[in-house]
């Protein structure tokens, strides 16, 4: 038998996976396993957990700025390297910490280091996959987030259930010294184009044309209404997933009446199904269009937050979570094939930081929103009927977005 090969493109999309089970699904996600054990043990109340979030993002959202910067002078591939560094060492720090100004410090930084791993990351998948294949690329790699989250939702309430009401601790502790050591994986396997290997990027070339050289002043000018467009739909997202993905099990422990595993093995659910959510999503999106995938899955997220909102029975909070773990990764995953639709490849980067600064804002603001719209009202339903309202004005919103432009575009 011949011997099989396997193109570098999809050594460069395993280790991204890896990069974004660290900076996102563990910098992030890991963060509403760990909320109720450790709000209880430093006594923090729904507006300081709905701020730390937020300053986490406010940290994500000034990366975006710096990651452009920071990948042109040394590169994506230490830039992303660089950022899960910052992003370990921050968790195993808060793992130290003793009180709510010393988390929000912390947790500011790891938002920096996972804009520096995340944004350079995404941009990534344009160089090494041409249109035809971007979207089932950038899905792959965004199960990393799923798998991560699966990780958080058994072993925190292992932990916590080992060492008590400090297991928080060790928590921290263990998944800062995890993405350490993707830090250094990163550093050794990834690369910045395909040329840095002698190869040209993976998917149909019948269509794939120039690499380089300047677009009419017009065509830019349109893309960058685009690039707005996109990124008013992407900030829609931000501001309202991380609220579930922030504050459900805390729901679930405080107004439902779930014991920690159970809430656990539920936002374990979550991931297991995300995992599937950004290939395919992203399958979907090559076949049927950024638009239509992204109407889809605004649908989708609405009755998610409606279903958990309306207070019904626990098997419709079942369905929601069920249908939002099938959705999450979706709309990042489009984004990053949508940018490299609508810009190339060349831009990519810089094009998917910019709309990043949108999910930013979204993101800022849903979880300080929420923590204080619970702490006046005594309950979360109001935050997720504001988030299906949100998703809903999604769904109008994407459908006036223009397809991109055939020429010049890989």
């Amino acid at each position: 038998m011949g011997e099989i090969k396997v193109h570098y493109g999809w050594v460069v999309i395993i280790t991204g996976t890896a990069v974004l089970f660290s900076c996102l699904g563990l910098g992030r996600f890991s963060l509403g396993m760990l909320l109720p054990s450790m709000g209880s043990s430093l006594k923090l109340s729904y507006s300081q957990m709905g701020l730390i979030g937020t300053g986490n993002f406010v940290g994500y959202m000034v990366s975006v700025v710096l990651a452009g910067i920071v990948a042109r002078s040394i590169g994506a591939r230490w830039t992303i390297s660089l950022g899960l560094l910052i992003v370990g060492s921050s968790m195993v720090f808060i793992g130290r910490a003793m009180g709510f100004f010393d988390v929000l410090i912390l947790y500011v930084a790891t938002g920096i280091g996972t804009g520096l791993a995340n944004v350079p990351m995404m941009g990534l998948v344009s160089h090494w996959f041409l249109k035809s294949s971007r979207g089932r690329a950038a899905g792959f790699m965004l199960s990393g987030n799923g798998i991560a989250i699966v990780f958080a939702g058994l072993f925190i309430p292992w932990v916590n259930a080992s060492m008590g009401a400090e297991g928080w601790r060790t928590g921290w502790l263990t998944i800062g010294a995890i993405s350490l050591a993707i830090s250094a994986v990163a550093a050794f396997f990834l690369r910045n184009e395909p040329g840095e290997k002698g190869l040209t990027p993976i998917g149909d070339t019948e269509s794939a044309p120039i690499l380089s050289g300047k677009y009419p002043t017009k065509e830019k000018n349109a893309n960058t209404w685009t690039l707005v467009h996109l990124g008013c739909i992407y900030a829609l997202f931000g501001a309202t997933y991380v609220v579930y993905a922030t504050f459900i099990v805390t729901t679930m422990i405080n107004e439902r009446g779930f014991g920690e595993n159970t809430a656990g093995t539920f936002w374990a659910v979550v991931g297991g199904l995300s995992i599937f959510s950004g290939p395919l999503f992203g399958w979907l999106s090559d076949r049927l269009g950024r638009k239509t995938g992204m109407i889809l899955v605004y649908t989708l997220f609405t009755i998610s937050y409606v279903l958990v909102a309306a207070k019904l029975s626990n098997l419709f909070l079942y369905a929601s979570i069920g249908i939002f773990g099938l959705v999450v990764w979706s709309i990042p995953t489009i984004m990053s094939a949508a940018v490299g639709d609508y810009t190339g490849p060349v831009r990519a980067v810089k094009a998917f930081g910019f709309i990043t600064l949108f999910f930013g804002v979204g993101q800022i603001t849903g979880p300080a929103v929420a923590g204080f719209m619970a702490d006046s009202s005594g309950t979360f339903s109001m935050a997720f009927w504001l988030c299906a309202s949100l998703t809903g004005g999604a769904v109008l919103l994407t459908s006036f977005l223009q397809p991109p432009p055939e020429k010049d575009r890989r």
